[in-house]
């Protein structure tokens, strides 16, 4: 038995690290599933089962850990970057602008209730209580970036002399955060007496239909002499409008027409196009016209398939400019994107691999998925380079000093914000430097939950020798309660004033709350009581912004006042 003793207990042997952090984030991950209320901590839970470890014991050597922290940290912020990059840039569209306002002031509270807690209720000559708030912060908004990204810049700050760790106010404050989240979105909907049924009625009615959504259908006959001989793609080109014909009579014949088909004058045709355009494409092709060759419509059954975009040439195109429904006769009615469900909204950019729903006819949606591309083997390989490559810059552009007057040390991005930054823009202008960014779904997600869960463990392990002194036997009850503040006060005031000022649907607001955030549980409880989209749609609006600046925020607080 002395081989299985010393397995656990020969801190510096390869074997009892890989057993270390398979024990804990196994039985973390297990244990997160569990739910309380219909409320799970999900992966979070490793941190605590870390504690426990490094509570009795079961710890590893310090530089092992805090290398093993730190590569997690930068392989789960950038894969994040790389998720939210394609649309970072997008979320400041006309529609997005005012809820990332909102979710920039909600953040700001956050700090702001978070120095008055700390000013109120813990001694200010201490140096080691105002990062330890910033730790209850982060775990109040449930943003575990952010938590790395402090203890980054604490460690430039402080040093050797670091005798403290701000997992443990982390630890405190993160249970009651996610319910805290949800419970504050339950208090506006009284306060603001919101009816759910009518909030419901209003998005499935009130999105009233458009003439440059709204499909036109019309047989013309082909007068224009400039047409004659020349191709569909040719016209369309020239007319500079989407318009689809569906149908062609040439001499006689009834043909389903191509981009490579010929147009003749005299020829007879179907075309499809927005309302809007209608009179241009009169004025272009020919006169509207009664034909007998038409085809009776027989029942088709609509066909719903996610078609995945592999053609370049739809990079960067926005849901409005290819006019899916007027054109094409189908509805996108959502957008998969590196794991996340997207609304698709008209502003949405498209990025090769990018899973789009379309519902429609049948002949329709294959259309749709010829110009898409829609071919999985192109996006099989692997893009390891690009991911290295980033994270290579990202840590060059992260160690970048800036000195900054007032500061005790200069200005860095570090390990957290430099990768996330370069990760953003990788993710959105990528392509221009012909790296392909693009990594599949499940590879984003596995990349990115090894790299959190390796920084959970890590700091559960290396916080756990201190933590019963620190919490239970300190100020642990206060950071409990400061983090429950800190949660809930800038929820009900950014949502109120949201729903009042602003008339934002109750729904949109929940999700822009979560996405704030950052928080998928509070955004899982919104579509449970939601029968449209908009939780979603509010949710990645500010999911980027909300992400960088947790982040950067983190890093601002202990530079500037922790020195």
């Amino acid at each position: 038995m002395d081989w299985l003793i010393k397995l656990f207990t020969t801190e510096d042997s390869v074997a009892h690290i890989v057993l270390l952090y398979s024990l804990v984030i196994s039985l973390g991950v297990y244990l997160g599933k569990i739910k309380i209320g219909g409320i799970s901590l999900g992966v979070t839970f490793i941190l605590f089962v870390g504690i426990l470890a490094g509570h009795i014991g079961f710890t590893g050597p310090k530089e092992t850990l805090t290398f093993l922290q730190d590569f997690g940290l930068i392989l789960f912020v950038f894969m994040i970057g790389l998720q939210v990059g394609p649309g970072f840039f997008e979320s400041f569209g006309k529609g997005g602008l005012k809820l990332n306002m909102l979710a920039t002031v909600a953040i700001l509270l956050d700090v702001a209730v978070m120095f008055g807690c700390y000013y109120l209720f813990f001694d200010t000559s201490d140096p080691k209580n105002l990062p330890m708030m910033v730790g209850t912060m982060y775990g109040a908004v449930t943003n575990t970036p952010g938590l790395g990204a402090a203890k980054e810049a604490l460690t430039s700050v402080f040093g050797a002399n670091m005798n403290f760790d701000i997992a443990s106010g982390y630890a405190c404050a993160y249970p009651l955060g996610v319910i805290g989240i949800i419970g504050a979105t339950l208090a506006i909907r009284f306060i603001c007496k919101v009816d759910l049924d009518a909030e419901n009625a209003m998005l499935t009615d009130g999105e009233k239909e458009n003439p440059n959504a709204k499909p036109h259908i019309m047989y013309l006959r082909i007068e224009n002499s400039y047409i004659g001989g020349r191709t569909m793609e040719e016209i369309t080109k020239f007319l500079n409008r989407d318009i689809v014909i569906t149908r062609l009579m040439h001499e006689g014949v009834v043909s389903l027409p191509s981009k490579e088909t010929n147009l003749h004058v005299g020829d007879e045709v179907l075309v499809v196009c927005a309302e809007a355009d209608a009179p241009a494409v009169v004025a272009f092709i020919g006169p509207e016209i009664e034909v007998d060759w038409h085809e009776e419509d027989q029942p088709k059954q609509m066909v719903s398939r996610r078609i995945v975009v592999t053609n370049s040439a739809m990079n960067g195109k926005t849901l409005s400019k290819l006019q899916f429904r007027s054109v094409y006769g189908v509805n996108v009615t959502r957008i998969s994107r590196q794991g996340m469900d997207l609304y698709a909204a008209n502003n949405h950019h498209l990025h090769v691999g990018d899973r789009i729903m379309v519902v429609g006819f049948e002949e329709n949606v294959e259309r749709v998925a010829k110009m898409m591309g829609n071919s999985e083997k192109h996006l099989n390989a692997p893009n390891i380079a690009t991911i290295f490559i980033g994270i290579v810059v990202g840590i060059i552009f992260g160690s970048l000093p800036l000195a900054i007057p007032g500061m005790p040390v200069p200005l860095k991005l570090g390990l957290a914000g430099g990768p996330l930054i370069i990760a953003i823009l990788l993710g959105r202008f990528g392509y221009h430097m012909h790296l392909v960014t693009y990594t599949t779904t499940s590879a984003n997600m596995m990349l990115r939950e090894i790299g959190l869960a390796l920084f959970l463990a890590s700091v559960g392990v290396k916080a756990g020798a201190g933590f019963w002194e620190t919490v239970v036997q300190g100020d642990g009850l206060k950071y409990v309660a400061t983090g429950f503040l800190i949660t809930i006060i800038p929820i009900l005031l950014v949502g109120t004033y949201a729903r009042m000022k602003y008339k934002f649907n109750y729904f949109t607001i929940m999700g822009a709350i979560a996405g704030s955030y950052t928080d998928p549980p509070a955004l899982a409880y919104a579509n449970s009581v939601c029968n449209a989209e908009a939780p979603a749609l509010g949710y990645s609006t500010v999911y980027p912004l909300s992400m960088f600046l947790r982040i950067l925020v983190a890093q601002l607080i202990v530079l500037f006042c922790c020195g």
